[in-house]
């Protein structure tokens, strides 16, 4: 499933050193605004030791893990949703991407210029949740006289009219969308709205400040209630180019159980509404992205769209389960492996295989 996190930001708060840890990859991080314009994407690998797990008790030739897709965005400044800096390149991009990663900056170096002249982290917040208000406003306030239009010449139903009004009063009081879960997402889904979009923000701290457990209170309080992570951007950078057991001591030496990096994966999959379901054999274990709530046919198309059409239905074990009796097998002999049918609403950790109506291959 191609979803994607924008990571979006003021200048020079450390996305794409983050975005470079995020993705191994080499991007331009130089230390001006606007150093990052075209947006970069990078596909990330999800944290899941239950494939390696699952690799080992099939002998699996191969680990398929599910994986997130990050768009690093180029900086946004106050004034954006006027079109000052690269303002409409950002918002274009913010548009397309699924659920929005503000990375905000907390860590003080002097080498590196804040593009207000000061470190302000509940100033900076507002400053990219105002642009992104401002620039809603204006999409809904351009729509509303032709919904209008429409309403009385039966062309659009009222109620369309009726939660756009909704949403304009929110956003006029200064709020974002998201944070809000009464509006009809469903009805609002034409106009693109950006502060609609599930939000994660990444607070980007220095060693000290990320042992601080009453700063660390105050800035989730402030970003509540959605999901703040805070971590060490550089840290984390240099993090991936050591080896597991090494990047394990490192961390372990920071005191810290889990890595920036897996933490925003996993609750990035997480902000976007899915989950995955794993797939076991000799020549693979994989994990398969779906979104929660799917029932046992959608999740058999993201293997081929035939098996959706052709479902008849699926074995399934839970992945705790399975470890526990040690096998396919002897969760088959024990009784263990459920047949599920078409109104089956996926588990995430289901270890399945479908049973198809298809003349070629019926199963995976």
């Amino acid at each position: 499933m191609a979803l994607t996190i924008g990571i979006a930001g003021l200048p020079n708060v450390g996305k794409s050193t983050l975005f470079n840890a995020l993705t191994r990859a080499t991007v331009l991080a130089a230390n001006y605004p606007f150093a990052t314009i075209d947006p970069n994407v990078g596909v990330v690998p999800l944290p899941d030791p239950r494939l390696k797990k699952l690799t080992e008790m099939f002998n699996s030739a191969k680990t398929v893990p599910a994986t997130v897709s990050f768009v690093d965005i180029a900086g946004i400044v106050k004034g954006a949703s006027q079109g000052e800096g690269l303002g409409n390149q950002f918002l274009a991009n913010i548009r397309e991407a699924d659920a929005i990663c503000q990375v905000t900056r907390v860590f003080s170096d002097p080498d590196v210029v804040h593009v207000d002249g000061k470190i302000d982290p509940t100033s900076d917040i507002e400053t990219i949740s105002t642009e992104l208000v401002l620039a809603d406003l204006q999409t809904l306030e351009k729509a509303v006289p032709r919904l209008e239009k429409e309403v009385r010449g039966r062309k659009t139903e009222p109620e369309v009219l009726a939660e756009v009004k909704k949403a304009q009063a929110i956003l006029e009081d200064g709020a974002l969308l998201s944070a809000h879960d009464e509006l009809d997402k469903e009805l609002l889904k034409e106009f693109q709205l950006m502060t609609l979009k599930p939000f994660i923000y990444v607070l980007n701290m220095d060693a000290d400040q990320l042992l601080d457990e009453g700063q660390r209170q105050e800035l989730e309080n402030l970003v509540a209630p959605a999901k703040a992570i805070f971590l060490d951007a550089q840290f984390e950078a240099d993090l991936v180019e050591l080896d597991e057991e090494d990047a394990r001591e490192m961390l372990e030496e920071s005191g810290q159980s889990e890595s920036g990096l897996d933490q925003l994966a996993r609750v990035g999959f997480d902000t976007l509404g899915l989950q995955t379901y794993l797939t076991a054999g000799e020549k693979e274990s994989r994990a398969w992205t779906i979104r929660k709530g799917w029932t046992a046919p959608q999740a058999a198309g993201v293997i081929h769209s035939d098996f959706e059409r052709g479902f008849i239905k699926a074995e399934i074990i839970g992945f705790d389960e399975l470890v526990e009796l040690g096998s396919i097998h002897a969760a088959r002999e024990a009784g263990k492996l459920r047949q599920e049918g078409k109104d089956y609403v996926m588990q995430d950790g289901d270890v399945v295989e479908f049973r198809t109506g298809l003349t070629s291959g019926g199963k995976k």
